[in-house]
């Protein structure tokens, strides 16, 4: 992939033209130049300053959408760094990073393999805009052609709204907070040893044939213990986590490591004798963890968003049970 680059419009040589000029001309065409452009620029910068940072997805806010349906319209985590000019892009789903797209209908070109992708932007109607398309290869003709985005800053937070054109055009709304601004949940009270149902060696399977499993550790000291390890239908561990529960400020939090990465903490706020829930409005995604014990003996995990959409779903029975 080539990095990103701006097609000017404009190819005049100033330096050229400079040396036809007398000095004082020259001088007083720089000061209205600059005159011009720092008085139109204080107030577009200042309006889109609050766009800036980080945004993290809180809820689907498209009319009339079912339930299932409910979800983020491009990336459940995404940036905006906004400069003179231009707008920085950064996980809007496309998978090209530090994208500039200027705000004067200027066209930035990235080239991959089998397409050409173009985003142009601009600022109007006190709002952020941009619209990629996309140019591809015959053999690749199929698939989206344009997407268009624009970004609103409301009291609640940002208001995204998308248009993906093919299949439908029509938009797709949701609002997105810094994640500072995103309400933590209220914790359940509770004790690592109302947790002693997970304990256990935990194996199932999925419908890749590949197997996973997870092993709690007995509660102790005010905390359980797990590692998670997936394995595909080859044999070969394509993925392992470490996990925790721990007592925390009279509830519990679970603490998830990926890969061993950073751990993402979520707070426990729902626990019955077989049900537990986690959350963490300000994680991108999963943003709830939830285990149960089936009246089988069976233990399933879901993970999704706090509303609507699929979660994911996983099964297991004690390692040994039939």
């Amino acid at each position: 992939m080539q990095s990103p680059k701006s097609l000017d419009p404009h190819n005049g040589n100033p330096d050229m033209h400079s040396r036809t000029l007398p000095a004082a001309s020259l001088v007083l065409l720089v000061t209205f130049a600059a005159s011009v452009f720092t008085s139109a620029l204080p107030a577009q910068s200042d309006a889109l300053r609050v766009l800036d940072g980080e945004w993290v997805y809180v809820e689907d806010r498209t009319e009339g959408r079912a339930l299932e349906r409910l979800g983020p319209p491009m990336s459940a985590q995404f940036s905006l760094q906004v400069e003179a000019g231009a707008v920085v892009l950064n996980g809007h789903g496309s998978g090209h990073r530090d994208v500039r797209i200027a705000l004067d209908g200027a066209i930035t070109e990235v080239t991959e393999p089998k397409k050409v992708v173009r985003y142009r932007g601009a600022w109007q109607d006190g709002a952020f805009e941009y619209e990629v398309a996309f140019e591809r290869e015959p053999d690749q003709a199929s698939g989206i052609g344009r997407i268009r985005r624009t970004f609103r800053h409301t009291p609640d937070g940002l208001l995204v709204t998308v248009v993906v054109d093919p299949p439908t055009g029509e938009p797709s709304i949701a609002l997105y907070r810094h994640p500072q601004d995103i309400a933590l949940p209220a914790p359940a009270k509770a004790t690592i040893g109302d947790l002693d149902w997970l304990a256990g060696a935990w194996v199932g399977s999925r419908s890749s044939g590949s197997s996973i499993e997870e092993r709690w550790s007995p509660p102790l000291g005010g905390a359980m213990l797990a590692v998670s390890r997936t394995v595909n239908a080859s044999g070969k561990m394509v993925a392992f986590e470490y996990l925790r529960i721990v007592e925390r400020d009279g509830g519990l939090v679970y603490a998830a490591q990926p890969g061993g990465a950073k751990a993402t903490e979520f707070v426990l706020t729902e626990l019955s004798k077989a049900r537990a829930v986690f959350d963490n409005p300000r994680h991108d995604y999963p943003k709830r963890i939830v285990y149960e014990l089936a009246a089988d003996g069976g233990l399933s995990a879901t993970i999704g968003y706090l509303k609507g959409g699929t979660p994911r779903r996983f099964e297991w029975k004690r390692e040994g049970a039939r």
